[in-house]
C-alpha cells in the first residue's frame, strides 16, 4: 500500500491537518487525521480530492483557437459549428487518439483526474461505419489508458438536423446512427470501458429514440445537451409548445443518473425544477463565453442545484478556469460580488465542493471526496504558488489570483503528474504536433 501525508487536507469533514491518505490499488483504503508521517509516506503540503470534467469533445482541441476571427454576419455558436464540421469531417483515427492524449495530458495537469467524453465521432469519412464500429470510441479509451485519465465514455446517438425528425445534413455523417446501429456500438464498448448514453440533444433525437435510449443506458449515466442556445429554446417551442428543460423533465425520467449539459436557458420554473429532479447540471463556462451562448439561471443555485463543470469544445483547460468563469458571469448577470458563496463562506470553497460532488454524481465515478473507499483521485498543491495562504484562502487564491499551484495529480491511485508535469508529456506533444499539422494542410 502506498500512504500520501499532507500537511492539511479538505475532507469531508473540513479542513485538518496532518492527513495521511492510505491508497489500496485504486481506492483510499483510509484517511486518518492529526496523524504523525512514518518513514515511507509520500509527503505533501495541502491535499484534495480531484474534481472529474464532466462534458469534452476531444477532437475538438485540434481546432482550438482557429475560430476566432469575425465573419461578414454575426458569429455564433451556428457558425463557429461550421469550421467543427469541417475538422470533424478530416480527422482520422491516428489523429484522434493523438488529439486525445494531448488534451487529456492536459486535463490531468490542470487538476481533472477523469473525464465524460461526450463521443459522437463514429463513422468513416464518408459516412461509412467502419469494420469495426468501435474504432474511434476504442482510440479514445487508449488515449485515456496512456494518459492515465479516468473515462466515462458517453457514445452519443445522433440522427437528425433538427426538431421534428428533419432529415441530418451531410456535413453530420460522421455522426450518425439508427438505433440499432448504437445498440450495437454501445455493447462493443462496454468490453472495454466505462459507459454511459448520450443522446445527442432534442434536435437530434425524436422522442421514440429517446425512450429507446433510456432502456440502453441501463443503470449508467444519461447526458444530454439541452438549451445551449436561444435558437434552439425557439425552434423547441415552435416544435412541441414547450421549453427543452420543461420538454425533458415532462417526458422522461430526469433524475440524479441525468446530466443537462450546458442548461444555460431556463425560466426560472425549469431552473428549480431540475434542481428538484436531482440532476447535474453540466456548466462549461469558458465554452459558453467563448461561443456567446449565455449565463446560466441564479434560480438553478439559489434551488441548491447538483452542478459541475467541463471544458466542452477544450479551447481552455483549467479547474480554476472553469470555476473561475463561472463565478465571474454571475457576477457580471447580477452586479454582485461573491455570487455562488453561502453566506459568509469562501466562494473558492463553494465552488469547489460543489464541482467535486456534481462532477463524480454525473461519471457515475465513486470519486471527489478524499474518504475511505473513494476512488483515489487527488491533487496536491504547491503552496510556493500561494505564499501566505490558509485552508479556503487557498482555494480563493487558485481560482481567482492566477496560480499555477498544480503539483501532483493521482487518478484512481496512480499518479499521473507530478512537479506541475505529466509523465508522458513530450512524447504525447510531439505526436499531437505531427497530428494537428496534418489536419491544416488537409
Amino acid at each position: 500500500m502506498t500512504a500520501l501525508h499532507f500537511a492539511r487536507a479538505l475532507t469531508p469533514q473540513g479542513w485538518r491537518a496532518r492527513v495521511r491518505v492510505t491508497l489500496a490499488g485504486a481506492r483510499i483504503a483510509s484517511v486518518e487525521t492529526d496523524a504523525p508521517a512514518q518513514p515511507s509516506d509520500e509527503r505533501h503540503a495541502l491535499g484534495l480530492p480531484a474534481l472529474s470534467n464532466l462534458h469534452s469533445h476531444a477532437f475538438q482541441r485540434a481546432m482550438a483557437g482557429l475560430a476566432e476571427r469575425r465573419g461578414d454576419a454575426t458569429d455564433t455558436f451556428w457558425t463557429w459549428r461550421e469550421l467543427m464540421y469541417r475538422y470533424a469531417l478530416r480527422i482520422d483515427p491516428d489523429q484522434v487518439e493523438a488529439v486525445a492524449n494531448q488534451l487529456y495530458v492536459e486535463m490531468l495537469e490542470a487538476g481533472f483526474a477523469a473525464v465524460a467524453e461526450f463521443h459522437y465521432l463514429h463513422n468513416a469519412p464518408d459516412g461509412s461505419p467502419y469494420a469495426n464500429r468501435a474504432e474511434l470510441a476504442e482510440r479514445i479509451a487508449a488515449a485515456a489508458a496512456t494518459t492515465g485519465i479516468g473515462l466515462t465514455l458517453l457514445p452519443v446517438f445522433y440522427a437528425h438536423a433538427t426538431f421534428g425528425a428533419a432529415p441530418p445534413r451531410p456535413e453530420q455523417r460522421r455522426f450518425i446512427t439508427d438505433l440499432d446501429g448504437f445498440a450495437r456500438l454501445l455493447q462493443d464498448c462496454r468490453a472495454f470501458a466505462q459507459v454511459g448514453v448520450a443522446p445527442h440533444s432534442l434536435r437530434a433525437v425524436a422522442p421514440h429514440e429517446l425512450d429507446a435510449l433510456i432502456e440502453l443506458a441501463g443503470d449508467g449515466p444519461i447526458h444530454m445537451h439541452v438549451a445551449e442556445q436561444v435558437k434552439e429554446v425557439e425552434d423547441c417551442v415552435a416544435w412541441s409548445g414547450a421549453r427543452p428543460v420543461r420538454w425533458l423533465l415532462d417526458h422522461a425520467p430526469v433524475g440524479p443518473r441525468w446530466c443537462a449539459i450546458h442548461a444555460t436557458h431556463m425560466d426560472d420554473g425549469e431552473a428549480r425544477a431540475l434542481a428538484a429532479s436531482g440532476a447535474v447540471a453540466g456548466f462549461c463556462p469558458i465554452t459558453e463565453a467563448n461561443l456567446g451562448d449565455g449565463i446560466a439561471n441564479p434560480a438553478f443555485f439559489a434551488a441548491h442545484g447538483a452542478f459541475g463543470v467541463g471544458s466542452d469544445s477544450n479551447v481552455e483547460i483549467g479547474v480554476a478556469a472553469e470555476l473561475k468563469q463561472l463565478e465571474y458571469a454571475q457576477r457580471l448577470a447580477r452586479r454582485e460580488r461573491n455570487a455562488l458563496a453561502r453566506e459568509g463562506g469562501s466562494t473558492g470553497r463553494a465552488l469547489y465542493e460543489a464541482a467535486a460532488a456534481g462532477g463524480a454524481q454525473a461519471l457515475g465515478r465513486d470519486s471527489g471526496r478524499l474518504a475511505a473507499g473513494a476512488l483515489a483521485d487527488i491533487v496536491s498543491l504547491d503552496l510556493s504558488a500561494l505564499p501566505a495562504r490558509h485552508d479556503d484562502e487557498i482555494l480563493d487564491s487558485w481560482i481567482f489570483a492566477n496560480a499555477r499551484a498544480v503539483d501532483c495529480v493521482w487518478s484512481g491511485g496512480v499518479k499521473q503528474v507530478s512537479g506541475g508535469r505529466h509523465r508522458a508529456r513530450e512524447a504525447v506533444a510531439a505526436n499531437f504536433a505531427k497530428a494537428v499539422a496534418g489536419l491544416a494542410r488537409e
